[in-house]
């Protein structure tokens, strides 16, 4: 990418996600990528999930720096590419909610605040993954009668093929079916939620999780009294649900009536490209053609 903004090259590969394949691996996908684009190049963003904590981005910025990419390399976590994607502020907060769930922000003074993000041990509930579990755990107990009855009884067996809860539980056990598909069923609970109980508790329970995040960081940050942004990456929230997604936006108001809650319009690549460009100096007319031509072809749901 040029600093007017032109993309002059572009590739995709497998997960580089470090906590999962480690550093070295990641970086690996990195480097055969980075040679389909052209590297070496002067400047190099890479804003990638799992590096939560700031020895984790140190680690991949000394492999980055020895892989010579290019001649800077700024590193972090994905999340601030979703807040750039999503405002150009350049402040703000963003909640992204893929498998997972993560929070960052970004003060007016150029404070920075993070949240660990590893899941139930840190605290965490949302995301994919966990609305997943919740509906098969629903499930089972409509089944087997320690819980009200719910038509996700029947409709998360059927997404896997499987004929009941028992099943495939079963199947998830074994291993036959990786317990980290469970966050297919996002659409199914989404669906169901209109006319059942506890698909709806699910949903409320994702969006209040994602005000209470946020909320967080805008307490902190001492964001909540004045117009701040707050951006929702990540297929969940990007879903267009729109029980999910006024149930967050009424949440946040009532913390804040000033917030603005805006969804990403576009993937996390795009907001990467953007802070590169903010890091050039480029001017409007270029962050708008990256947004044009990096953004082409995603649509979120409406």
């Amino acid at each position: 990418m040029r600093d007017d903004g032109a993309v002059l090259g572009s590739a995709r590969g497998p997960t580089s996600h470090a906590q999962i394949i480690g550093v070295s691996a990641s970086a690996d996908v990195i480097d055969e990528l980075a040679v389909e684009v052209g590297a070496p190049a002067d400047l190099a963003v890479l804003l990638l999930a799992g590096l939560d904590f700031p020895d984790e981005e140190e680690a991949y910025q000394e492999e980055a720096a020895r892989r010579g990419w290019a001649t800077e390399v700024v590193v972090g976590n994905d999340t601030f590419a979703v807040l750039r994607a999503g405002t150009d502020r350049g402040w703000g907060v963003a909640v992204t909610c893929g498998h997972g769930i993560n929070c960052v922000g970004i003060a007016p003074d150029g404070r920075h605040l993070r949240f660990p993000s590893l899941g139930e041990i840190s605290g965490d509930w949302g995301g994919g993954g966990d609305i997943g579990l919740a509906a098969l755990w629903a499930a089972a107990r409509s089944e087997d009668g320690r819980g009200p009855h719910t038509s996700l009884e029947r409709l998360v067996p059927a997404h896997f093929g499987a004929g009941t809860p028992a099943e495939l539980a079963r199947e998830v056990h074994l291993g036959r079916i990786p317990q980290r598909r469970l966050d297919e069923l996002v659409p199914v609970v989404l669906a169901a939620a209109g006319d059942d109980e506890a698909a709806r508790e699910i949903v409320d329970r994702q969006a209040a999780e994602v005000v209470r995040m946020a909320g967080a960081a805008l307490r902190r940050l001492g964001l909540l009294a004045q117009p701040a942004d707050v951006v929702l990456g990540g297929g969940v929230l990007q879903s267009g649900d729109r029980r999910l997604l006024a149930s967050i936006e009424a949440g946040l108001r009532e913390l804040g009536p000033q917030l603005s809650v805006r969804v990403a319009p576009s993937r996390p690549i795009v907001g990467a490209a953007l802070f590169g460009l903010d890091r050039l100096g480029a001017g409007d007319e270029a962050r708008a053609r990256v947004r044009a031509e990096l953004g082409a072809g995603f649509v979120p749901a409406a």
